[in-house]
């Protein structure tokens, strides 16, 4: 008894040429001639491979543009738990005739969140303000031409 592979014959060719596109009848394997498209292939003459930019580079994507973003914020995470513990000691807070206690970290904190807030609500009204501009600009181009 011979141990054959399911794709040999007896006589030892492979079984595989029948389902082949290159002897298929059915498909008909595209060839093209002569060099690629001139916009595909840069200066260097070398056509880019996937992933890389014509200069070689890797290809920044949304992906990595998260995971750099992801490092980002797990380095300010850390950097602002060692503020926290570093700054952990309870202070008084006068504010208009009020007064509390609170921690020093937690305090500042606050006031940092204030502050930003402060900035990126008029900033976002004044977004929405452009961004409505544009819009009807667009609008008015398109109807008059």
């Amino acid at each position: 008894m011979t141990d054959q592979h399911p794709d040999t014959s007896t006589n030892g060719s492979t079984g595989a040429s029948h389902n082949s596109p290159s002897t298929s009848p059915d498909h008909e394997v595209p060839t093209t001639t002569g060099p690629a498209p001139s916009s595909t292939v840069p200066p260097g003459g070398h056509p880019p491979t996937a992933g890389l930019t014509s200069k070689g580079k890797v290809r920044r994507t949304r992906v990595s543009a998260w995971w750099v973003g992801l490092i980002a914020a797990a380095i300010l995470l850390v950097a602002l738990l060692i503020f926290i513990a570093q700054n952990s000691r309870t202070v008084t807070i006068h504010y208009l005739g009020v007064e509390g206690q609170a921690s020093l970290a937690v305090a500042l904190l606050l006031a940092a969140v204030a502050g930003l807030l402060l900035v990126a609500i008029p900033g976002t009204a004044r977004i929405m303000q452009l961004r409505r501009a544009l819009k009807k600009n667009a609008e008015d181009a398109r109807s008059s031409g």
